[in-house]
Protein backbone atom coordinates (compact mmCIF):
# COMPACT_ATOMS: atom_id res chain seq x y z
CA UNK A 1 0.00 0.00 0.00
CA UNK A 2 1.63 3.31 -1.10
CA UNK A 3 1.12 6.46 1.75
CA UNK A 4 1.37 9.78 0.58
CA UNK A 5 3.03 11.74 2.96
CA UNK A 6 3.24 14.94 1.62
CA UNK A 7 -0.77 14.70 0.59
CA UNK A 8 -1.31 13.47 4.38
CA UNK A 9 0.96 16.19 5.72
CA UNK A 10 -1.22 18.90 3.59
CA UNK A 11 -4.55 17.74 4.72
CA UNK A 12 -3.44 17.12 8.45
CA UNK A 13 -2.25 21.29 7.99
CA UNK A 14 -5.39 21.96 6.03
CA UNK A 15 -7.87 20.86 8.63
CA UNK A 16 -5.82 22.13 11.69
CA UNK A 17 -5.82 25.88 10.18
CA UNK A 18 -9.64 25.48 9.76
CA UNK A 19 -9.90 24.18 13.67
CA UNK A 20 -7.59 27.01 14.44
CA UNK A 21 -9.42 29.98 12.81
CA UNK A 22 -12.53 28.76 14.11
CA UNK A 23 -11.44 29.17 17.74
CA UNK A 24 -10.00 32.24 16.90
CA UNK A 25 -13.20 33.56 15.44
CA UNK A 26 -14.84 31.97 18.23
CA UNK A 27 -13.49 33.60 21.38
CA UNK A 28 -12.23 36.22 19.32
CA UNK A 29 -8.71 36.30 19.84
CA UNK A 30 -8.42 37.88 16.78
CA UNK A 31 -4.68 35.38 16.08
CA UNK A 32 -2.83 36.69 13.52
CA UNK A 33 -2.86 34.78 10.13
CA UNK A 34 0.59 34.07 10.33
CA UNK A 35 0.24 32.75 14.02
CA UNK A 36 -2.42 30.33 13.14
CA UNK A 37 -0.62 29.10 9.84
CA UNK A 38 2.65 28.63 12.63
CA UNK A 39 0.35 26.29 14.83
CA UNK A 40 -1.30 24.44 12.07
CA UNK A 41 2.53 23.89 10.71
CA UNK A 42 3.50 22.24 13.73
CA UNK A 43 0.37 20.13 13.96
CA UNK A 44 0.74 19.25 10.45
CA UNK A 45 4.14 17.95 10.96
CA UNK A 46 2.95 15.99 13.69
CA UNK A 47 1.65 13.21 11.31
CA UNK A 48 4.76 12.02 11.01
CA UNK A 49 4.30 10.41 14.69
CA UNK A 50 1.95 7.76 13.27
CA UNK A 51 5.28 5.94 11.79
CA UNK A 52 7.09 5.96 15.60
CA UNK A 53 6.78 3.06 17.35
CA UNK A 54 4.50 4.20 20.59
CA UNK A 55 2.17 2.53 22.61
CA UNK A 56 -1.55 4.18 22.00
CA UNK A 57 -0.41 6.07 25.91
CA UNK A 58 1.86 7.63 24.93
CA UNK A 59 0.46 8.44 21.60
CA UNK A 60 -2.25 10.13 23.38
CA UNK A 61 0.05 12.15 25.39
CA UNK A 62 2.00 13.08 22.25
CA UNK A 63 -1.23 13.95 20.77
CA UNK A 64 -2.58 16.02 23.66
CA UNK A 65 1.05 18.15 24.16
CA UNK A 66 1.00 18.44 20.09
CA UNK A 67 -2.08 20.32 20.47
CA UNK A 68 -1.17 22.53 23.23
CA UNK A 69 1.93 23.73 21.77
CA UNK A 70 -0.41 24.69 18.38
CA UNK A 71 -2.60 26.72 21.35
CA UNK A 72 0.55 28.55 22.23
CA UNK A 73 2.22 28.99 19.15
CA UNK A 74 -1.51 30.38 17.53
CA UNK A 75 -2.86 32.56 20.60
CA UNK A 76 -0.08 32.81 22.94
CA UNK A 77 -0.36 32.24 26.98
CA UNK A 78 -1.82 34.64 29.20
CA UNK A 79 -2.98 32.02 32.43
CA UNK A 80 -4.82 28.61 32.59
CA UNK A 81 -8.17 29.59 32.05
CA UNK A 82 -6.88 31.40 28.80
CA UNK A 83 -5.20 28.66 27.49
CA UNK A 84 -7.52 25.45 28.36
CA UNK A 85 -10.76 27.25 26.95
CA UNK A 86 -8.51 27.76 23.50
CA UNK A 87 -7.65 23.79 24.12
CA UNK A 88 -11.17 22.91 24.87
CA UNK A 89 -12.98 24.63 22.33
CA UNK A 90 -9.68 23.40 19.38
CA UNK A 91 -10.98 19.65 20.86
CA UNK A 92 -14.49 20.37 20.69
CA UNK A 93 -14.66 21.94 17.04
CA UNK A 94 -12.07 18.73 15.71
CA UNK A 95 -14.50 16.58 16.83
CA UNK A 96 -17.70 18.01 15.25
CA UNK A 97 -15.74 18.27 12.26
CA UNK A 98 -14.32 14.96 12.78
CA UNK A 99 -18.31 13.86 13.14
CA UNK A 100 -19.08 15.23 9.92
CA UNK A 101 -16.46 13.73 8.05
CA UNK A 102 -16.97 10.29 9.73
CA UNK A 103 -20.86 10.49 9.08
CA UNK A 104 -20.47 11.43 5.35
CA UNK A 105 -17.34 8.94 4.56
CA UNK A 106 -20.10 6.14 6.09
CA UNK A 107 -22.87 7.29 4.22
CA UNK A 108 -21.45 7.79 1.05
CA UNK A 109 -18.76 5.39 0.90
CA UNK A 110 -20.22 2.58 2.85
CA UNK A 111 -23.37 0.17 1.44
CA UNK A 112 -25.79 -1.25 3.72
CA UNK A 113 -27.07 -4.67 3.65
CA UNK A 114 -29.15 -4.84 7.06
CA UNK A 115 -26.71 -4.94 9.69
CA UNK A 116 -23.74 -5.05 7.52
CA UNK A 117 -21.64 -2.42 6.15
CA UNK A 118 -19.41 -2.77 2.83
CA UNK A 119 -17.06 -0.53 1.14
CA UNK A 120 -18.64 0.28 -2.49
CA UNK A 121 -16.67 3.51 -4.09
CA UNK A 122 -14.20 5.48 -3.40
CA UNK A 123 -13.16 7.27 0.60
CA UNK A 124 -14.64 11.44 0.57
CA UNK A 125 -13.11 12.38 3.16
CA UNK A 126 -9.83 14.46 1.13
CA UNK A 127 -13.13 16.17 -1.08
CA UNK A 128 -15.19 16.64 2.09
CA UNK A 129 -11.87 18.14 3.96
CA UNK A 130 -11.27 20.39 1.09
CA UNK A 131 -14.73 21.28 0.53
CA UNK A 132 -16.85 21.36 2.59
CA UNK A 133 -14.66 21.45 6.35
CA UNK A 134 -14.83 25.16 6.10
CA UNK A 135 -18.62 25.55 5.43
CA UNK A 136 -18.66 22.99 8.85
CA UNK A 137 -16.70 25.08 10.81
CA UNK A 138 -18.52 28.57 9.74
CA UNK A 139 -21.98 27.13 10.75
CA UNK A 140 -20.93 25.53 13.83
CA UNK A 141 -18.68 28.89 14.74
CA UNK A 142 -21.71 30.86 13.44
CA UNK A 143 -24.27 29.10 15.70
CA UNK A 144 -21.70 29.27 18.69
CA UNK A 145 -20.82 32.83 18.85
CA UNK A 146 -24.72 33.39 18.07
CA UNK A 147 -25.79 31.14 21.39
CA UNK A 148 -22.71 32.83 23.45
CA UNK A 149 -24.03 36.47 22.70
CA UNK A 150 -28.09 35.44 23.51
CA UNK A 151 -27.23 33.15 26.80
CA UNK A 152 -24.87 35.95 27.99
CA UNK A 153 -27.63 38.23 28.63
CA UNK A 154 -29.90 35.49 30.24
CA UNK A 155 -30.41 36.23 34.52
CA UNK A 156 -31.73 33.97 37.17
CA UNK A 157 -33.81 36.23 39.36
CA UNK A 158 -35.69 35.37 42.59
CA UNK A 159 -38.87 37.80 43.23
CA UNK A 160 -39.51 38.48 46.96
CA UNK A 161 -43.39 39.03 47.10
CA UNK A 162 -45.76 39.24 50.11
CA UNK A 163 -43.04 36.49 51.65
CA UNK A 164 -43.39 34.51 48.58
CA UNK A 165 -40.33 33.52 46.30
CA UNK A 166 -41.05 33.52 42.06
CA UNK A 167 -37.87 32.36 40.56
CA UNK A 168 -37.79 33.40 36.75
CA UNK A 169 -34.95 33.31 33.79
CA UNK A 170 -34.40 37.21 32.94
CA UNK A 171 -33.36 38.68 29.49
CA UNK A 172 -31.31 41.93 29.46
CA UNK A 173 -33.19 44.06 27.09
CA UNK A 174 -30.77 47.15 26.58
CA UNK A 175 -34.12 48.89 24.97
CA UNK A 176 -35.95 48.40 27.83
CA UNK A 177 -35.60 51.67 30.02
CA UNK A 178 -39.43 51.54 31.53
CA UNK A 179 -39.56 53.41 34.78
CA UNK A 180 -42.00 55.71 37.36
CA UNK A 181 -41.36 58.79 36.22
CA UNK A 182 -42.15 60.08 39.83
CA UNK A 183 -40.29 57.57 42.01
CA UNK A 184 -37.17 56.75 39.13
CA UNK A 185 -38.09 53.35 40.27
CA UNK A 186 -36.69 50.73 37.25
CA UNK A 187 -39.03 48.17 36.40
CA UNK A 188 -38.78 44.23 35.83
CA UNK A 189 -41.73 43.19 33.22
CA UNK A 190 -42.49 39.53 33.96
CA UNK A 191 -45.33 37.24 31.91
CA UNK A 192 -48.23 37.58 33.55
CA UNK A 193 -48.70 33.45 34.31
CA UNK A 194 -45.51 34.40 36.53
CA UNK A 195 -48.10 35.91 39.20
CA UNK A 196 -50.90 33.88 38.47
CA UNK A 197 -50.29 31.82 41.36
CA UNK A 198 -49.89 34.33 44.43
CA UNK A 199 -52.88 36.80 45.10
CA UNK A 200 -51.66 40.53 44.14
CA UNK A 201 -52.18 43.76 46.51
CA UNK A 202 -55.49 45.92 45.58
CA UNK A 203 -53.51 48.99 44.35
CA UNK A 204 -51.27 49.12 41.72
CA UNK A 205 -49.38 51.43 39.41
CA UNK A 206 -49.99 52.32 36.22
CA UNK A 207 -46.83 53.46 34.26
CA UNK A 208 -46.34 55.15 30.85
CA UNK A 209 -44.23 53.30 28.01
CA UNK A 210 -43.71 53.58 24.08
CA UNK A 211 -43.08 51.10 21.91
CA UNK A 212 -42.04 51.95 17.79
CA UNK A 213 -45.77 52.42 17.28
CA UNK A 214 -47.71 52.73 20.14
CA UNK A 215 -47.87 54.40 23.85
CA UNK A 216 -49.44 52.22 26.36
CA UNK A 217 -49.68 51.93 30.63
CA UNK A 218 -48.08 49.28 32.12
CA UNK A 219 -49.79 48.08 35.53
CA UNK A 220 -47.55 47.43 38.07
CA UNK A 221 -46.54 46.42 41.71
CA UNK A 222 -44.54 47.31 44.35
CA UNK A 223 -42.41 44.12 44.95
CA UNK A 224 -40.77 43.58 48.21
CA UNK A 225 -36.98 42.62 46.71
CA UNK A 226 -35.12 40.97 44.12
CA UNK A 227 -32.18 38.50 44.00
CA UNK A 228 -30.42 38.86 40.59
CA UNK A 229 -28.02 35.56 41.01
CA UNK A 230 -24.27 36.33 40.58
CA UNK A 231 -25.03 39.88 41.13
CA UNK A 232 -26.95 40.27 44.64
CA UNK A 233 -30.11 41.79 46.29
CA UNK A 234 -31.73 44.73 44.73
CA UNK A 235 -34.19 47.20 46.09
CA UNK A 236 -36.87 49.71 44.80
CA UNK A 237 -37.57 47.98 41.98
CA UNK A 238 -41.71 48.09 40.53
CA UNK A 239 -43.03 44.76 39.00
CA UNK A 240 -44.81 45.37 35.97
CA UNK A 241 -47.03 42.63 34.52
CA UNK A 242 -46.86 41.84 30.41
CA UNK A 243 -50.34 40.24 28.91
CA UNK A 244 -48.58 38.72 26.17
CA UNK A 245 -46.19 35.98 26.13
CA UNK A 246 -42.25 37.27 26.03
CA UNK A 247 -41.03 35.64 22.69
CA UNK A 248 -37.52 34.65 23.83
CA UNK A 249 -36.67 31.17 24.12
CA UNK A 250 -37.32 30.13 28.21
CA UNK A 251 -37.70 33.79 29.53
CA UNK A 252 -39.75 35.33 31.54
CA UNK A 253 -38.81 38.20 32.24
CA UNK A 254 -37.16 41.35 30.88
CA UNK A 255 -34.52 43.60 32.91
CA UNK A 256 -32.66 46.69 32.24
CA UNK A 257 -28.60 47.63 32.04
CA UNK A 258 -29.55 50.21 35.27
CA UNK A 259 -30.82 46.90 37.63
CA UNK A 260 -28.33 45.71 36.92
CA UNK A 261 -25.93 49.01 38.09
CA UNK A 262 -28.08 49.25 41.01
CA UNK A 263 -29.25 53.24 39.79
Amino acid sequence: MKVYLDLLFLLNFAFDFILLLGVSILLRRNSKISKLLWGALFGGLSIFILFINVTSLELFIIKVMISIIMILISFGYQDIKYTLANLFYLYTSSIILGGFLYYLNIEFSYKQEGLIFYHHGLSINVIVLIIFSPIIIYTYVRQGKKLKNEYANYYKIDLYFNEKIIKVTAFLDTGNKIKDPYSNKEVIIVNKKVLSKIKLPEKYLLIPYYTLNNYNLLKCYKIDKVFIHNIGFKNNILVGIMKDEIKIDGVNCIINNHILEGK
